[in-house]
């Protein structure tokens, strides 16, 4: 999971820190294990970009239906006129690339250490921990700086790496396929906006089945009220995916 500020300034930066954190907390709901790889704050509490690794039961199965840009209404702290701004902040969900093998070859990967940087007391600048690998033949680089010992962040630079090469190659299908469904998670989902968090009116809308539910604080806790929209969602995909199959069936059999 990939978490990344979107237009708002200070204020996107706090929301994305809050929405990371309800999904941490989903994941010890669900008892899934939930691994942070990186992690870049903001001056004030909030976070710039930060990418999580969640394992266990169905936890893709859940967490695709989180994937697009999720929009808060308040008014920020910084604000002194007590207006109402809108912030968003990007959710996307990669799938690890487990049941498909990834032919990687060794050549085809550039490898870099670096002082790792930001906060960390003591311990960090004081060694080449940090690591980048690019795959030169697609461009794409996964870091990693959270570990103190060089192996362990190249072994979840490569884990990220490995994802994010899955997860083109898997847009790359989806496009072939090119579904005209509704919910189309995890492929436009970086760019569509899925769910409104209306603090004034104490209001979360998920757009794409036009469910509304009071109580945002409850929502955010990452417990049952989270669980049930996206059990909701997953109704409602695979009632989908029925109809498209009824509706490819009635062509194939008119024709």
């Amino acid at each position: 999971m990939e978490v990344t500020a979107g237009v708002g300034g200070q204020e996107a930066m706090l929301f994305t820190s809050e929405i990371f954190d309800m999904y941490q907390r989903y994941a010890a709901y669900k008892k899934w294990k939930f691994e942070v790889l990186e992690y870049f704050p903001s001056e004030l509490g909030g976070l710039r970009h930060a990418v999580a690794s969640i394992a266990g039961v169905e936890a893709y199965k859940y967490m695709k239906f989180e994937g697009g840009v999720h929009r808060v209404q308040r008014v920020p702290k910084t604000e002194k006129q007590g207006r109402i701004h809108t912030s968003t902040m990007t959710v996307a969900i990669l799938p690890q690339p487990t049941e498909m093998r990834l032919q990687i070859s060794p050549k085809d990967l550039r490898i870099e250490t670096k002082r790792a940087s930001g906060a960390g007391g003591q311990h960090v600048n004081t060694t080449d921990s940090a690591v980048r690998i690019v795959h030169i033949p697609t461009g794409i680089v996964a870091e990693c700086q959270q570990e103190r010992s060089q192996i362990r962040n190249k072994e979840k630079a490569m884990q990220m790496l490995c994802a994010k090469l899955y997860n083109a190659k898997l847009e790359e299908e989806t496009k072939k396929r090119n579904y005209a469904r509704k919910i189309q998670i995890g492929t436009k989902g970086r760019s569509e906006k899925i769910r409104t968090y209306n603090f004034p009116q104490d209001r979360i809308t998920d757009h794409r089945i036009s469910r509304s539910v009071h109580h945002v604080e409850s929502f955010m806790l990452g417990e049952e009220m989270l669980d049930e929209m996206i059990q909701t969602l997953r109704e409602y995909a695979d009632y989908e995916s029925l109809m498209e199959i009824i509706s490819e069936n009635d062509k194939n059999n008119s024709s």
